[in-house]
């Protein structure tokens, strides 16, 4: 674990872009358990997540017209129970840091992992969660 000083801005990063931050398996649990689709970040240390991932999702949520009704974000190596929770969600899918998922009603839709993360660009990031969030989290008419 590192200290928290150092991954406070880091946190910060997400939640100024409003994000709620889940620090315990508690709080993973009540927020996946909210109706309808919740975007769920495993924010890491990590240069990709610092580099690509918090921007590519700072930039999707700026710009896409539907996005998942909840967004909440743990994180790997700091807050474990927390992340362990999200990643329980994540069933058949091996432990990634960073990742960011798709839960609709609390079932896993969309999980991009650190190995896309990794070769993708910032912008490349925003765009496929752009395309996931109109494919998953779009409203349908009544």
């Amino acid at each position: 674990m590192y200290p928290e000083i150092m991954v406070i801005p880091m946190r910060e990063e997400l939640t100024r872009a409003g994000i709620a931050e889940t620090r315990t398996a508690e709080e993973v649990d009540t927020a996946v358990a909210q109706p309808g689709t919740t975007l769920v970040i495993v924010n890491s240390i990590c240069g990709c997540a610092a580099g690509k991932m918090r921007p590519g999702v700072r930039l999707a949520l700026a710009n896409a017209n539907n996005q998942p009704d909840h967004k909440i974000a743990v994180f790997a190596g700091q807050d474990r129970a927390a992340t362990e929770r999200a990643r329980s969600y994540f069933e058949g899918n091996p432990p990634s840091s960073p990742a960011v998922a798709i839960l609709r009603d609390g079932k896993l839709v969309y999980l991009m992992q650190r190995y896309i993360i990794e070769q993708a660009t910032a912008q490349q990031i925003a765009g496929e969660l752009i395309r996931a969030f109109d494919e998953f989290c779009a409203k349908t008419a009544a």
